[in-house]
């Protein structure tokens, strides 16, 4: 007797950081590809580009780094499948997936710095 294994939907951040040399049609195609990754079974709640920041120590001869936050519901084979686009992607310097019970889709980290 099979039992069917019920995917449970659960909350995720997820930050990448791109080289500080990758231009912005680079970025656009990888948030493509997240976007479509997590549409396929799961639903993209927020994407903020957070631009150009300071690292704090060097990673991979990069001093500062595109950082690009996305904010999803989905089940765990869409962050492996992430991840996995993520490693093989040369101007990807470092990427991050955080699991939450639930998500704050008001808070904007980085918005503070943008008040010019």
């Amino acid at each position: 007797q099979l039992k069917k294994k019920i995917s449970k939907m659960s909350f995720y951040e997820h930050t990448f950081v791109g080289k500080q040399d990758i231009s912005d049609k680079d970025v656009n195609n990888i948030i493509d590809s997240c976007t479509n990754i997590i549409s396929k079974s799961g639903k993209l709640l927020k994407t903020e580009k957070w631009g150009l920041l300071n690292l704090p120590r060097k990673i991979k001869n990069n001093r500062k780094g595109m950082f690009v936050h996305f904010k999803f519901e989905s089940d765990s084979k869409v962050v492996n499948d992430i991840e996995k686009k993520l490693s093989i992607e040369s101007k990807i310097i470092r990427y991050l997936t955080v699991k939450y019970k639930k998500i704050d889709l008001n808070k904007n980290y980085f918005e503070e710095n943008k008040k010019d």
